[in-house]
């Protein structure tokens, strides 16, 4: 590979000093801070877009499957994009040793886009820490506030324990008896808990034992007025309906965790080659004193 650039552009390494590190961190920060804050603002403006686009109220607005794909897309984008950028400054910014060949030169450029990489993952996890505690604290606000219209993630087998204690039907008329509503006994919050308890125990051993069946059976048929059989058959069909709600759920949250870090991990390594890459062009462009512009001329582009 033929050394590119004129010799003038090189800073001669200073004679005699044998300990000069080729690391230059002024240039590895100065990529790394403006491939965090150019990160920052392009995460902030999707936010804002993706809040836009988005209702809290079912079948209005884009799908939650559509946000979710253009959510992981501009996280990826940006997060190519700002590197590339950081990438480029710090290879750009860095002097080049004159006695070093082209390749060398080509490596070093390449390694300094990486370590912006690598500086700009540590800055992003901190920022993330620091801003933990806040972030929290907006997100209880706007869940109280919110709570106040409408409620937020209820509990799922809290629901299908009031659906155990719904009243059944009302019993029909029979000769010389008008129609009677069917019967409603009061129940207690810690018996209502307790039931609760016992869906949620049955659904993690993975079936519902004989006695608790009964035990449910006898409550739903004590506050509906269903008869033994036909409340059997409700605890049934409701264990049923819980144990697959919450294990499709589950599955969800699985496969959403095992698919979020495979695109994280992926897309950091695709930063990774794009700093690299684009550290090797800013050294290209520093060497042959080629102006970092984007300007349209004509019906071309010219870029870097």
């Amino acid at each position: 590979m033929a050394q590119v650039g004129p010799a003038s552009t090189a800073v001669t390494r200073p004679a005699g000093v044998a300990g000069v590190s080729f690391i230059e961190w002024g240039a590895v920060f100065a990529g790394a801070l403006t491939a965090a804050a150019l990160s920052f603002v392009l995460l902030g403006f999707g936010a804002t877009i993706g809040l836009s686009v988005v209702s809290p109220w079912p079948s209005s607005g884009v799908s939650a499957r559509t946000f979710s794909a253009l959510a992981v897309f501009w996280t990826v984008a940006q997060q190519i994009g700002a590197f590339l950028v950081g990438g480029y400054v710090a290879g750009r910014m860095r002097a080049r040793w004159a006695e070093l060949n082209a390749d060398e030169t080509e490596f070093r450029d390449g390694m300094h886009g990486a370590l912006v990489w690598s500086v700009g993952i540590v800055i992003g996890a901190a920022l993330l820490l620091a801003t933990a505690g806040a972030a929290a604290r907006v997100a209880t606000d706007t869940a109280a506030k919110v709570a106040s219209v409408a409620s937020l993630n209820p509990d799922p087998l809290a629901y299908y324990t009031d659906t155990l204690l719904r009243p059944g039907p009302a019993r029909p008329a029979t000769a010389g008896a008008p129609q009677t509503p069917a019967r409603v006994e009061p129940i207690a919050p810690e018996t209502k808990a307790e039931l609760t308890r016992v869906v949620s125990r049955s659904i993690a051993n993975g079936s519902l034992a004989d006695t608790d069946k009964a035990y449910l059976a006898a409550v739903v048929s004590q506050r509906t007025g269903l008869p033994q059989a036909e409340a059997e058959k409700r605890v049934t069909d409701i264990y049923t309906e819980a144990n697959r709600a919450v294990r499709e759920a589950a599955n969800k949250a699985r496969r959403a965790a095992v698919i979020g870090g495979l695109v994280t991990g992926v897309s950091l390594l695709v930063s990774l080659a794009a700093a690299w890459w684009a550290a090797q062009r800013g050294g290209h462009h520093r060497d042959n004193s080629i102006p970092a512009t984007l300007v349209f001329r004509g019906s071309s582009l010219r870029r870097w």
